[in-house]
């Protein structure tokens, strides 16, 4: 009972998002459930993984559509090992077909055969959930099947595309960008070398705007990530990802983008602190000291 109080009480008085000196939790956990509401950027910020390669292990493909119940792997070392290095449009194996065993899934037989997910699934007339029953035969042939197929299936990508561009309008900015604070205060906390804990906090007031730290494009708007309150996390590049934590108000949404001025939350979500911003940058999935990057104040 002593335990569980002082666990409580620690929440509650500083409710960051802190670690151990235990490695992540992609390390000792090698599978995730999708829950309803999760998206790829918010799984991979948890598990401390960079989202490409999270994608590539589970073999999907912009813009990353997630189901509930949806079993993703976190083994991205040994699943990369497996992975070809380009996108092939036939099986690596030389075979034909692969006959369903229990426990397959279609993300895991297109791993197995390094094949493309949506190739595999357009090449047996399979559309998601990609549901497969016991001693179904599959044609690995998916080169063929494009083929024939290619008219129909490049109608739907483009309309699927155009889609996801009408929705987000949002692209990468190009190199050449710099680090601003985003937002104005004192630091009362400090990036721990040991990762005990990941950002730092910076001191300012409650309704102070919230300024994205680089151009770049919102991939999480939420408050689906425990620890995090209410959370924006801004994609930079295909290396850099930063997080900004228990804001009162989220000003911006999923794939918009935002400039280095652009006003994307207020300060405010912490009860027990008000004035308290919690401000992280990734580093191709692991977090890094943002006093390296940021300018000196």
């Amino acid at each position: 009972m002593v335990s569980v109080v002082l666990l409580l009480t620690a929440c509650a008085t500083d409710p960051a998002p802190v670690g151990t000196r235990a490695p992540p939790a992609s390390e000792r956990i090698r599978h995730h459930i999708v829950a309803k509401g999760e998206t790829l950027y918010a799984i991979a910020w948890r598990y401390e993984i960079a989202p490409d390669q999270l994608a590539s292990a589970n073999g999907l493909v912009s813009p990353y559509s997630l189901r509930a119940g949806q079993r993703l792997n976190l083994d991205i070392s040994r699943s990369s090992s497996r992975s070809p290095a380009s996108s092939p449009t036939s099986s690596a194996s030389g075979r034909s077909s692969h006959t369903v065993a229990r426990g397959d899934t279609l993300y895991s037989i297109a791993r197995r055969y390094r094949l493309p997910l949506d190739k595999l699934a357009a090449a047996n007339g399979l559309t998601a959930p990609y549901i497969l029953q016991l001693g179904q035969r599959l044609s690995l042939n998916v080169a063929r099947a494009s083929s024939r197929t290619k008219s129909s299936t490049t109608r739907k990508t483009k309309t699927s595309r155009q889609t996801a561009t009408n929705k987000t309008s949002a692209k990468l900015p190009a190199v050449g960008w710099k680090w601003r604070w985003p937002t104005k205060g004192k630091v009362t906390r400090f990036y721990d070398s040991n990762r005990v804990f990941k950002g730092i906090n910076i001191q300012s007031r409650a309704g102070h705007a919230v300024i994205a730290a680089a151009p770049g494009v919102v991939v999480y708007a939420g408050d689906g990530l425990r620890g995090y309150g209410r959370l924006v996390i801004v994609k930079h590049s295909e290396t850099y990802l930063s997080a900004y934590a228990h804001n009162r108000k989220i000003l911006v949404k999923e794939g918009e983008q935002v400039t280095s001025t652009s006003k994307i939350a207020e300060v405010g979500g912490n009860s027990a602190n008000p004035g308290r911003l919690y401000f992280e940058i990734r580093k191709n999935g692991k977090p890094v000291d943002p006093l390296r990057l940021l300018p000196t104040q």
